[in-house]
């Protein structure tokens, strides 16, 4: 895609309502579901879209299995009767479709804005194809403006922190790590707790102009359990924007 062309998306999609973009991408990675499917079903504002609308086809007689990335996707589906397992019943899925906070022009991305990244990789790794659904405005040159969430252990939070901060270091990477908060009780701040019981730092680099080599530094830290960088995880892309929906595929030949 041509960099004017990006721009003409990303502003159309910054004019539009963003739920109604977010429907629009959603309805159309619902033409790939097809009866029978083995479903991963994301998590986050726009995969939520996705779940309301595969819904009314689950309740016309579509049938589905769906594996959820958070308990609160998980939710979502038991309150609309899409039926669902689980990774241990069914291991091997057919589609994951999910959302993202930054897609870049190989289709890698971003995600983890909502906490639910190990979860959602584990997901999609198992699948035989992802789609991810986003307004235009997620497409972007290069990956790193949306801060990079880093899920990490409890244990050793301040010497995990250390690790990540001199790993990024190492790759000219500068910015702060953020431990990510959440409002309990009485407007209490704690610490938001992922899924899986782990803690999130989120970490604001900038450009990421090597996102291969910041990843395998990432996991070479004992204490770090998943990071917010899907490479090589997304087959198709559905972008919404004023234009309408434009599909971006991953070049596999490469």
């Amino acid at each position: 895609m041509q960099n004017d062309s990006k721009s003409k998306l990303q502003e159309g999609a910054q004019a539009m309502d963003p739920r109604s973009l977010k429907i629009e991408a959603a309805a159309a990675a619902l033409t790939y579901v097809e009866d029978g499917m083995r479903l991963g079903i994301g998590t986050g504002s726009t995969a939520e879209e996705f779940v309301r609308l595969l819904a009314v086809k689950v309740a016309a007689g579509m049938s589905i299995i769906g594996v959820p990335t958070s308990e609160r996707t998980a939710a979502l589906c038991r309150e609309l009767s899409v039926p669902l397992s689980t990774l241990e019943d069914t291991p091997q899925l057919d589609l994951t479709i999910d959302g993202a906070d930054e897609i870049d022009a190989e289709l890698n991305l971003i995600k983890g804005g909502g906490g639910a990244l190990l979860r959602e990789k584990i997901v999609a790794a198992a699948s035989s194809r992802m789609i991810v659904i986003a307004d235009a405005s997620k497409f972007v040159d290069v990956l790193g403006a949306f801060p990079l969430p880093i899920e990490v252990n409890r244990f050793g939070l301040a010497s995990t922190k250390l690790a990540i901060e001199a790993a990024a270091a190492r790759l000219g990477l500068p910015g702060a790590l953020t431990l990510r908060m959440t409002k309990g009780d009485a407007f209490v701040t704690e610490p938001f707790v992922t899924d899986g019981g782990h803690l999130i730092l989120d970490a604001s680099f900038g450009r990421i102009p090597d996102t291969r080599a910041l990843s395998n530094a990432l996991h070479a830290i004992p204490g770090v359990v998943e990071h917010g960088l899907f490479l090589n995880l997304a087959h198709t892309a559905i972008l919404a924007g004023a234009d309408g929906i434009q599909t971006l595929l991953r070049d596999t030949s490469v």
